[in-house]
């Protein structure tokens, strides 16, 4: 498996693992590891040769999703596990 499959593997955990929290009702986690998911995803996009047209889009995308999970885990950290 080669690093780009693997952007989109860990992506996929990601999404997989946020439905499993949304079906327990646990929204804000559901929350957290779909920003997550998306974030491997978009980075992984960003580098492919085809969508090298939309690269600066998709790279203030990531960032944009990987500064809202850092947020939303320490806004969970504090509020749900401390």
């Amino acid at each position: 498996m080669n690093a780009q499959q693997r952007q989109y593997l860990f992506g996929a955990i990601f999404l997989a693992y946020g439905i499993y929290q949304l079906y327990q009702q646990r929204m804000l986690e559901f929350t957290l590891y779909s920003l997550a998911g998306l974030s491997f995803i978009f980075n992984q996009l960003a580098s492919e040769p085809k969508l090298a047209a939309n690269k600066k889009p998709l790279v203030i995308t990531t960032w944009v999703l990987i500064i809202a999970t850092g947020l939303t885990f320490f806004y969970l950290l504090q509020f749900n596990y401390l």
